[in-house]
């Protein structure tokens, strides 16, 4: 199996046009606090986590750790794009291949942040590690969430229940 930090971690930040995707910093903390307990991004992951226990498990800079990368437009933290080795999976087909996840603040919705901060995570990918497999897993029910894993290139592996909910899994293979 192939290291996911293979070479340096983090990388130089990766630009695209409009974002830069980097390693967490300190100053990405409240925003990423804000991120975890927002009820419209947590409305299809379970639900949200409370303000206090996501506070008291980051309780300085967010962890660092190879395939996390925090999203930012200027100054400004809107989400976060990481790829981390599937260790446990509800499907099978996904246990250890990279796994694509992604979550923005929902004021960062609807612009193409999550497209452009993705494809960039890929071709970081395509780069360290050219060839390996990605999955990217879904509730059939988040329709946005669909669209963009077929923008992003990613086909229909498989649809199965886990976590209460009907879920797709999709994977990349370029």
């Amino acid at each position: 199996m192939i290291d996911l930090a293979k070479g340096a971690w983090p990388p130089a930040p990766i630009e695209t046009d409009r974002l830069v995707l980097r390693a967490p910093e300190a100053r990405d903390r409240s925003a990423l606090v804000e991120l975890f307990a927002s009820p419209e991004v947590g409305a299809h992951l379970g639900g949200p986590r409370p303000r206090t226990e996501i506070e008291r498990s980051m309780p300085g800079a967010p962890e660092r750790r190879p395939g996390r990368f925090v999203v930012a437009l200027g100054s400004a933290t809107i989400g976060q794009v990481t790829l981390t080795r599937a260790v446990e999976h509800p499907s099978p087909a996904a246990v250890g291949k990279l796994d694509l996840g992604y979550l923005f603040l929902p004021h960062a919705w609807g612009h193409g942040y999550a497209a452009e901060a993705c494809a960039a995570a890929l071709a970081w990918r395509a780069a360290v590690l050219p060839g390996e497999p990605v999955v990217l897993t879904t509730r059939t029910a988040n329709v946005r969430s669909m669209r963009l894993a077929a923008r992003l290139g990613f086909t229909e592996v498989e649809r199965f229940e886990a976590y209460g909910a009907e879920q797709w899994l999709g994977i990349f293979l370029e």
